[in-house]
This record gives structure tokens, C-alpha cells and sequence, in this order.
């Protein structure tokens, strides 16, 4: 199985764990690589969306590259971000970078899509009428435009929009609206060469039993060619592989053979 995560948060952002923690607990686990990706500083305006706070960004680097040279015969450690397409673009290097969408604008307000449940009843009944497909398709329209924004290493959760709805507990994520949209915006990244996570987030945090993305979009990413990257998401050391083996037969019974993992000469091919 593959033991290396690059979808990570730590007390610099909304995680529970502080860096070293998670790196020790990542040797612990004898996990072969780790990133670290809190997300971008993000405007006050964008309420429900964890930002780190801008004035954290210096000491968040300054951290990672401490834990990469103190570790560095034991785990390779990456510094990322996970950049929002609702934020500014931050002014630093990174070694890799997360292409994201938390919440969209409806009517001039910012509305996150992940926050919790009832804020997600609460956009859909206010700005779309009750009309989940018309909500799904307003998200997935944002995320086509990640690419046009930012130029991320890869893509994180791209239906994050049915967080809630694992079952089809609000909507049928097999109806041609919302499928229309989701392939739309995979086929407008798809160009850009860039992999997609096998996100298992949402389930290390109670909210699903099953991995992001759906499978119908994992086998369209296959079919057209793309690539994948597993990815934990993860807000805890305790979570650094969870589900991993649940991500690991999603990607092989969507034809997936491998993934890519980071390495210091960029991402590379490895068998599931």
C-alpha cells in the first residue's frame, strides 16, 4: 500500500496536531513521504472556509523546513499549500500546491460548501430555490476555473459538493444535471496534465464512508487519460492513512494500475 500523504493540515490551519506531531507519528507508521499543505490565508469575508492566517504563513514555512532538515534520515518532508480559488494567490514558493474549491458566491455572498450540513440546506433552500442540481452546478462551474487562476501540482476533491450526500441523501448524483456538470469540469482540467485525488478526508472525519471522487468521475479521469494521487486530508495525526486501503481498490477497480506520489524530482509513477 502506499504510505505517503501530501493532503495535510496541522494547527497552523484547522487541524488538531502540530507538525512535529504529525511527523512523528508518520515515522511511527513507517508512512515513506509527508506534506504538508494548511490552507491559503483567505479573506474574512469567506466565512466557513479554515484559512491560515496570513500573519501564521512565515512561521508555517519556517516550521516545515525545521522539521524537513531534523528528520531528513528519516522521512522525506514536503512544504505545500492547499490554495483556494476564493483566495489570493500566496507570494511564496512552494514545493507543490493544492488547486481547491471550499464554497462559491451566490448573489454576492460567499457561501462554503463543506462547513457543515445545515449550512449547505440552508444555500440551497436561500439562493437556489430547494434545487440541488442547480447548486451542484454553480460548484463544479467554480472548480472548472481553478486552473485559470492558480497552477496547482494537483487537484484536491473535485465533488466536494456531495459531502453530505453520500447515499443520495439529498440528490441523485446519477442525473444528467448533475453529471453534466461534473464531467464539464473535469474535461476543462483535464488539459492540464495535472492529477486528481483520491481524497479520504470525509471519512477520517465522520462524514462519509466512501472516498472523493465518485466513481462514475474516477473512471472518466481513467478513460480521458488523467492521472490520480491518494490523498488523506487529513485534520489529525491519528488520520494520516486512514481509508487508505478503501482508496487504494477504488483506483484499481476504476483501471487505475498506480498512482503518483511526490519526489524531489517531482511526481513520479507508483504501483498500487
Amino acid at each position: 500500500m502506499i504510505k505517503a500523504n501530501f493532503h495535510t493540515h496541522s494547527t497552523f490551519s484547522d487541524g488538531a496536531n502540530t507538525p512535529e506531531e504529525m511527523v512523528r507519528t508518520a515515522i511511527a507508521l513507517g508512512m515513506t513521504s509527508l506534506g504538508f499543505s494548511d490552507h491559503s490565508p483567505i479573506g474574512k469575508e469567506c466565512r466557513g472556509t479554515t484559512g491560515m492566517a496570513s500573519e501564521k504563513e512565515t512561521a508555517y514555512r519556517q516550521e516545515i523546513m525545521r522539521l524537513k532538515e531534523i528528520y531528513a534520515d528519516r522521512l522525506p518532508i514536503y512544504l505545500g499549500i492547499e490554495q483556494d480559488s476564493n483566495a489570493p494567490c500566496t507570494p511564496y514558493d512552494y514545493d507543490y500546491s493544492i488547486g481547491s474549491v471550499h464554497g462559491i458566491w451566490a448573489e454576492g455572498q460567499y457561501r462554503a460548501v463543506d462547513c457543515n450540513e445545515q449550512t449547505m440546506l440552508e444555500t440551497v433552500e436561500q439562493f437556489f430555490g430547494g434545487d440541488h442540481y442547480a447548486y451542484a452546478q454553480c460548484y463544479f462551474r467554480a472548480y472548472a476555473e481553478t486552473a485559470d487562476k492558480y497552477d496547482p501540482t494537483f487537484f484536491g476533491h473535485i465533488d466536494l459538493v456531495a459531502k453530505y450526500n453520500e447515499g443520495g441523501k439529498y440528490f441523485d448524483e446519477g442525473h444528467p444535471r448533475y453529471r453534466k456538470a461534473a464531467l464539464e469540469a473535469l474535461e476543462a482540467l483535464l488539459p492540464t496534465g495535472k492529477p486528481f485525488e483520491i481524497n479520504t478526508g470525509a471519512i477520517s472525519r465522520g462524514a462519509r464512508t466512501t472516498p472523493y471522487p465518485a466513481p462514475f468521475i474516477l473512471k472518466e479521469i481513467h478513460d480521458l487519460g488523467g492521472k490520480i494521487i491518494l490523498s488523506g486530508d487529513s485534520h489529525s495525526a491519528s488520520s494520516l492513512l486512514c481509508a487508505y486501503d478503501l482508496a487504494t481498490e477504488l483506483a484499481k477497480s476504476c483501471g487505475f494500475p498506480s498512482a503518483l506520489v511526490l519526489s524531489p524530482d517531482g511526481l513520479r509513477e507508483k504501483k498500487l
